[in-house]
């Protein structure tokens, strides 16, 4: 006879794991150009000078006035904190959120970094890399 199933013994006490409460970050995309749902629709890890950057960030869970946090950084041979932004969020389930870097002249050819803070803590980092 071939067993199916798991057989409960006596005294074995398990439960079903808890629902995740909050809000986590699920990933973090970037890319050149983003779509009206704020999903990335160009895609990148290298960008030209001219290009606006775009950070979109997916969360998941529930919350009431969580903190998104970007922090971009030039990484060349000394880091530079070149922008930082900030926005509340209070997502009732899977959300997108958005942070981009523009500039009136071309960035400097380079490595950059965006850290992606929730409520504080780092939730996540992306390298990209500006050149011609």
């Amino acid at each position: 006879m071939q067993e199916t199933g798991a057989t409960a013994r006596s005294g074995d006490c398990r439960t079903a794991p808890a629902a995740p409460t909050g809000v986590a970050v699920a990933s973090i995309q970037l890319g050149s150009q983003i779509g009206a749902d704020k999903s990335v629709t160009a895609p990148k890890s290298t960008f030209a000078p001219r290009d606006t950057i775009y950070a979109v960030i997916s969360t998941t869970g529930v919350a009431t006035d969580a903190s998104l946090e970007a922090i971009w950084t030039y990484v060349g041979s000394k880091e530079k904190q070149i922008n930082q932004a900030s926005q509340s969020i209070s997502p009732t389930g899977p959300a997108q959120s958005e942070f981009h870097l523009a500039k009136a002249t071309p960035w400097p050819e380079g490595k950059y970094r965006v850290a992606i803070l929730l409520n504080g803590a780092t939730a996540g980092t992306k390298d990209f890399e500006v050149k011609k």
